[in-house]
């Protein structure tokens, strides 16, 4: 997955196009109604005011010192205001007059602003904390001077220390609200509290100099002056010692001797007042569909049930003896599938699949994007509880994607499913994506910034289904990982709906997960917790994947030899994501130009 670190924009110039059509020319074209080219740019900016973190992730360095309360009744009804005023006024504006491009803003913005405004009446920031995403891993991240917090300048060392003071602030806020939670019965299932507290404990220590806050001070730029690293390094062990680490420790103390013997027994999010109406909404959030979750349920299992088919097919190609569990066992126990002896061997290992698919790359796709591209392993103070996941690059180049591997024990790490894995985080999929929205420069920025899971998850997880054709997936066994990272979202179609809306437990879920994919129990555990901590995030993947697989079948049959596969990869990437209904209704004015 593409790691988020807030709800409606991301973390952290199209190329090589074919020849375009007046009406593609003036779908580039974001300025031919002053008034909504207004409405959009002045809300953007005044979005990064009030939400710094997603102007610091594409290198937007205004605001790098500020850190809102954004859990506190004040900054919501700030964003309340936000929303209702842009959305009066899109409102007012006349539709008529609208090109195409401009009619594709329109339908997003209207959508994101009313989104925004159902999901203010949910006490979300009653529940701030929990083991997969917030700020206290996310500071953790941007403290360590490896993701997107620039650290090359003086000042940029003093903006920091900004944000230092606002995270002592957010932990009291955290508190205050949780304690409101318990109140309420607005709180986190027990085993989630279990996961975050040695998240939080990891983060203490008594020496500042060994706290991860403190790597900027060991990295400082040699140009910066002797006397104002002396000062940065005084001003940082103060900041670790007096604010940060306290922060933690509160965060820790408080969720271990107050909230954890209160966290609710249940596993799904209907448990809590209004749940059910919550997952709902969630729902349509996170699919930008209006599908209920007993049809997400229902498409899941039929999923489950093809998939299924297909892994028996390769299990015969094999020659294996046994049953399905079997060979899932086989797969994930087996010496073969674990020859690795060093992380780093791991890492050239993705690198080695980047290298094989290149001569490919070119026959799928027109454009390629700019922007570069790295792996690396996942930093060691998240690792144990990370999954892999695509850190989007700088607009401005200064940062390039980063496709981040946790590595436990290289001893360990299982092949299989290697391929798959590479063509969903990084190439084709989320760094070919993201990077060649940033790099739009014709696009509104609320859309070149801008993330629906349904479309860019779902878009990551089809590139999956690329592999025969971009020369992979000759190993059956890479072929059976392919196979078996669609079934981990099939499943979640199951299980998320599942404990959500259905009443099932997290044993359930886990069982369920047991019986249909090759995953070791830890994992499994670790992603059914995961959808426990972020209800319906989860049913983005597939439901996205379907729907580009059906336009892409459904325009096949259509154009005949007019389809290009690569003229259709490219359309569907060059706006940049966007709720699927809109995608459709844009893909669909697209086939009608083909013929």
């Amino acid at each position: 997955m593409k790691k988020l670190f807030f709800p409606f924009l991301f973390l952290a110039l199209i190329f090589g196009c074919n020849k375009k059509t007046s009406e593609t020319s003036d779908a580039t074209s974001t300025t031919g109604n002053a008034n909504l080219d207004t409405i959009l740019k002045n809300y953007y900016e005044e979005r990064l005011k009030l939400f710094p973190l997603e102007a610091t992730a594409v290198a937007d360095n205004r605001y790098n010192d500020q850190l809102p309360i954004d859990i506190s009744v004040a900054h919501r009804a700030k964003a309340k205001a936000l929303y209702n005023n842009y959305l009066a006024q899109l409102n007012q504006l006349d539709t008529a007059s609208l090109k195409v491009q401009e009619k594709l803003s329109y339908a997003i913005f209207k959508r994101d602003m009313q989104m925004a405004l159902e999901g203010l009446t949910f006490p979300e920031h009653l529940m701030p904390v929990n083991q997969f995403w917030g700020l206290p891993l996310t500071m953790a991240q941007l403290g360590s001077g490896a993701s997107n917090q620039p650290f090359k300048t003086v000042k940029d060392y003093d903006n920091f220390l900004g944000r230092m003071t606002g995270f002592q602030t957010w932990g009291d806020t955290a508190v205050a609200n949780m304690r409101r939670g318990l109140a309420a019965g607005y709180v986190l299932p027990k085993a989630l509290t279990q996961k975050v507290l040695p998240q939080l404990k990891a983060l203490l220590t008594n020496d500042p100099s060994k706290s991860i806050f403190f790597d900027p001070i060991k990295n400082i730029p040699k140009d910066i002056p002797a006397a104002e690293k002396d000062r940065l390094t005084k001003a940082y062990t103060q900041a670790i010692k007096e604010k940060v680490v306290p922060t933690y420790k509160k965060l820790h103390d408080f969720m271990e001797q107050e909230y954890l013997p209160k966290s609710r027994p249940t596993s799904g999010i209907s448990a809590i007042p209004n749940g059910d109406k919550y997952y709902n909404y969630l729902v349509r959030y996170w699919t930008t569909t209006d599908k209920t979750p007993d049809e997400i349920f229902n498409t899941g299992q039929q999923e489950v049930k093809r998939i299924r088919a297909e892994m028996e097919k390769v299990k015969e190609q094999v020659g294996f003896k046994g049953d399905l569990p079997a060979f899932f066992k086989f797969v994930q126990n087996d010496a073969r599938f674990k020859p690795y002896k060093t992380d780093q061997e791991v890492l050239n290992a993705y690198l080695n699949i980047e290298k094989r698919m290149q001569p490919q790359l070119k026959q799928l796709f027109g454009r390629v994007p700019k922007s570069k591209f790295e792996v690396r392993q996942t930093e060691a103070f998240r690792e144990a509880s990370a999954s892999a996941e695509y850190n989007p690059p700088a607009p401005d180049g200064s940062r390039p994607g980063v496709f981040y591997v946790p590595v436990l024990n290289p001893k360990d790490y299982n092949r299989t499913e290697m391929e798959s894995l590479f063509l969903h985080e990084a190439i084709p999929g989320h760094h070919y994506q993201i990077s060649l929205q940033y790099e739009n420069e014709d696009l509104p920025k609320f859309r070149r910034f801008g993330w629906y899971g349904a479309n860019g998850e779902g878009w990551a997880l089809y590139t999956e289904g690329l592999g025969k054709e971009l020369g992979l997936y000759t190993d059956p066994y890479q072929y059976f990982g392919r196979l078996s990272g669609e079934m981990h979202r099939a499943i979640r179609l199951v299980v998320d709906a599942g404990m959500h809306s259905k009443n099932w437990t997290r044993e359930q879920a886990i069982q369920f997960s047991k019986e249909n994919e090759a995953s070791d129990e830890q994992g499994i555990i670790a992603e059914i917790e995961r959808y426990m901590a972020i209800p319906g995030q989860a049913l983005s993947y597939k439901t996205g994947e379907l729907k580009i697989r059906e336009l892409r079948n459904r325009y096949q049959q259509q154009l005949g030899s007019k389809f290009k596969l690569s003229n259709f990869h490219d359309e569907i990437l060059r706006d940049g994501v966007m709720p699927l209904a809109v995608l459709e209704t844009k893909m669909n004015a697209w086939a009608a130009n083909q013929k």
